[in-house]
């Protein structure tokens, strides 16, 4: 009876255990039992199995070791320790990738590539590591870059090392560098060593660096050159400190003047893009100002339906959002164009030759505006996503980059610029514009229908306001008030240039934006603009009809009766 009872409580004894482990079984059942097929496997899963155990003063040699074998997977399990995201089990030390969701934590087995049983924190605990160990693996993830076969990626690397050199980094530079085809990659290789000469080498190899470095516009390579210049004695200097120090204060010098001259060439580049978003939108204004003597203050909200326009497609068509550009410039010059007919035709043909009037209304139909667009999309602003052409830079060199999309901009603005002066000079309705601008009874003399003739002007000039809102809307959200902050600066730019002289609008919304780029560094951008509508005021003291006088002109606004005053009288 004794032995059986033995026998029964070994048996109860066992299934417990069994019954105890199970959880863990289960959990790494899926795991597929993958021998190393080659001596590279071996080597990387004999110094990944370390990791768990491993003390940080034993992590830097060990992630050395591990960033030396030719294996896939080697670049994968730095970048997850660099990221914070590599992970072990803490049954049986399994490394793994853990994404957090909810609650749990997604598994990846790292070494073969197999997803696990989601588990909690506390069934995981994250690989060691501190901010020291962090450089050392941006530096050994950088050396593997080397050797991609794409330039991008060997370039970042190059760019990494230059933050970062390190011995292990500089002397895989030293070997790549012959193999390198590159010009642009093996320039930047050449900067590194160059550095480094510069800061551990001999008087005579320092020197040699310091000419080397002269032509380089790297922030790092002006930023060593200053720091070693700032170690050296301010006093009693040797004959070498003082050949060295002399060297470097000139090759400073020349650095300086040409990322002054640069940053000089960035501003024209800004200034430019800001008077083409300013040409746009007060290039609509300068027509229907110039034909028809009204000052629209409406013309805002024709931008922003314009902006509102490309949001719409984005949100209908959000599969087509690399185009959604294209569709929205015709779209939006159709939307805004119609709504400023009906505006002309329902409101300001009744008030010709008032213009105190045609103000006081087209300011009531933009609160209108407003408010629909308030009642239709809430007063919230809106994010117009673009397409991903315009997005980046394009870099010529370290310290200047020229943004896509503002150099989209100019070209776009100048297009559409030399559009409306092509159909204004071949087409008969920009000859009939240009009658009725220069003499509007002798136009209707010549059977000009002029009512005609200011609806479609108005139209074009709407239409236009429109497609300035596609612009904007890559440049700023979206909102109700969008237009509001560039009506002021239509109608200066249109003052400033000559009322319905399009040249004159083109000059003067360029030079209004570059003057604008210039000083708001120095004095900000509030003052920088008061600055301008101070001095704009003073030139227009002097020249009251701007830089380019529209010519057979007898007023600025065109004052004969309306068809109801003769009426009346």
């Amino acid at each position: 009876m004794i032995r059986t009872h033995t026998r029964w409580v070994s048996w109860l004894f066992i299934c417990l255990i069994c019954l105890c482990k199970a959880p863990v079984y289960a959990q790494t059942a899926d795991v597929q039992t993958v021998q190393p097929s080659n001596e590279n496997d071996a080597a990387l899963y004999s110094l990944a199995a370390k990791l768990p155990s491993a003390k940080l003063n034993q992590m830097e040699s060990l992630v050395t070791e591990i960033s030396q074998v030719p294996h896939p997977k080697t670049r994968e399990i730095l970048s997850l320790v660099l990221n914070g995201d590599l992970y072990y089990i803490k049954s049986n030390r399994l490394l793994v990738a853990a994404i957090k969701v909810g609650k749990e934590y997604e598994l990846t087995d790292v070494l073969h590539d197999s997803e696990l049983a989601s588990v909690k924190k506390s069934k995981i605990r994250k690989v060691r590591t501190n901010n020291r160990l962090r450089g050392l693996i941006r530096s050994a993830i950088a050396v593997l870059d080397l050797n991609s076969p794409n330039k991008d990626v060997r370039l970042q690397a190059v760019k990494q090392l230059l933050d970062n050199p390190s011995t292990m980094g500089l002397d895989a530079i030293t070997l790549r560098l012959d193999k390198e085809e590159d010009p642009e990659v093996s320039e930047l290789m050449n900067v590194v060593l160059s550095l480094n000469q510069l800061k551990t080498g001999e008087h005579q190899a320092k020197l040699v660096a310091v000419s080397d470095l002269e032509s380089s516009l790297q922030p790092e390579v002006r930023n060593t050159m200053a720091n070693i210049l700032r170690e050296l004695p301010q006093s009693q200097r040797n004959a070498q400190e003082a050949e060295l120090a002399a060297a470097l204060n000139e090759v400073i010098k020349n650095i300086d003047a040409k990322r002054s001259r640069y940053g000089f060439i960035e501003n024209v580049f800004f200034g430019l893009s800001l008077g083409s978003v300013l040409l746009l939108a007060a290039i609509g204004l300068a027509i229907t100002f110039g034909v028809m003597g009204v000052i629209n203050m409406a013309h805002g909200e024709m931008i922003m339906l314009g902006a509102y326009t490309t949001y719409v497609i984005q949100i209908t068509f959000p599969s087509l959002i690399e185009y959604s550009l294209l569709m929205a410039i015709p779209a939006a010059f159709l939307v805004s164009g119609f709504v400023g007919v009906l505006i002309e035709r329902g409101v300001i043909r009744f008030l010709k030759g008032r213009p105190l009037e045609t103000l006081l209304a087209t300011f009531g139909v933009s609160l209108i505006l407003q408010q629909l667009v308030r009642t239709v999309f809430s007063p919230l602003n809106r994010q117009v996503q673009a397409p991903e052409w315009m997005t980046g830079s394009w870099v010529i060199n370290p310290v200047f980059s020229l943004t896509y999309n503002r150099l989209y901009i100019i070209i776009f603005s100048l297009v559409v610029f030399f559009t409306l002066m092509l159909i204004l000079k071949k087409s008969s309705l920009g000859l009939h514009v240009r009658a009725v601008s220069q003499n509007r009874d002798m136009a209707r003399a010549l059977s000009i229908k002029s009512d005609w003739v200011d609806a479609a002007t108005f139209g074009l000039g709407s239409g236009i306001a429109g497609v300035a809102g596609v612009v904007l809307s890559q440049l700023t959200n979206v909102g109700p008030n969008l237009g509001q902050a560039y009506i002021i600066d239509s109608f200066l730019v249109v003052v400033f240039g000559g009322v319905g002289n399009l040249w004159g609008t083109l000059v003067a919304a360029m030079s209004l934006g570059t003057i604008n780029k210039f000083l708001e560094p120095i004095t900000g951008s509030v003052l920088a603009n008061i600055i301008v509508l101070v001095g704009l005021v003073l030139f227009i003291q002097k020249r009251p009809k701007g830089l380019f006088p529209q010519k057979g002109r007898s007023c600025l606004l065109y004052t004969s009766p309306s068809p109801r005053d003769k009426r009346q009288s």
